[in-house]
């Protein structure tokens, strides 16, 4: 598999190889769905809480004697049937995170890498360097490129000047290699590598080009 090379200019660059271990898998459909599930469980928050009637203020002594008012035999006013009680039963704070293997979440980074491969929504920078950081000039590089939704991927580190330009501009992610993930790949029409964050990424996965020799 190749690809061709471009430059922020969308002029070409040459041609780089794609690994077929990485880039050339059938993209399972339930990978991909058991990780967008594990990262969107793992980001909830998970801290709603609301006051039982251990919680809430108030005395503790009955309300009324058990006999002889006519009415139900309370005991306090601080359970849920009183308006101002305790919540029964309410939701509290607690780890939403579920388990997923961390050879299916690499696998499932791979499924995502190719699914865009697949359908041609890949796109191979030369590099990401900007002499300035002007959010128009980006957009309109990134308009001659066809980018109009897009996650950029850099290598280790995001160039100061790209990160500025980029971070006004909707519909335009940009993250470093190292934060490369599933659920920000697949919600972008487009995925954009530069040639730094693909040798990252082949280094990363270098372990699976070897099962899949054997």
């Amino acid at each position: 598999m190749q690809a061709d090379i471009l430059t922020l200019e969308a002029k070409k660059a040459g041609k780089v190889d794609l690994p077929a271990h990485i880039f050339g898998l059938e993209p399972r459909a339930d990978i991909l769905h058991r990780m967008v599930r594990y990262q969107l469980a793992k980001r909830r928050a998970g801290t709603v809480h609301v006051k039982d009637r251990s919680e809430i203020t108030g005395s503790g002594a009955k309300i009324y004697r058990q006999k002889g008012t006519g009415r139900a035999r309370h005991g306090s006013r601080k359970v849920n049937l009183f308006r101002g009680g305790g919540k029964a039963f309410g939701p509290r704070p607690r780890d939403h995170a579920i388990g997923l293997p961390k050879k299916v979440r690499a696998l499932a980074l791979r499924h995502a890498l190719s699914a865009k491969a697949r359908a041609e929504e890949l796109v191979v920078l030369e590099g990401t360097d900007m002499a300035e950081p002007k959010t128009a000039l980006l957009r309109e590089r990134l308009a001659s490129l066809g980018l109009g939704n897009a996650l950029i991927v850099d290598g280790a580190e995001v160039g100061r000047n790209l990160a500025l330009a980029a971070r006004n501009i909707p519909n335009v992610d940009v993250l470093p290699v190292q934060g490369i993930n599933v659920y920000d790949i697949l919600r972008r029409e487009k995925l954009v590598l530069t040639k730094a964050a693909l040798a990252a990424i082949e280094a990363r996965f270098a372990d699976a080009a070897g099962e899949a020799k054997r």
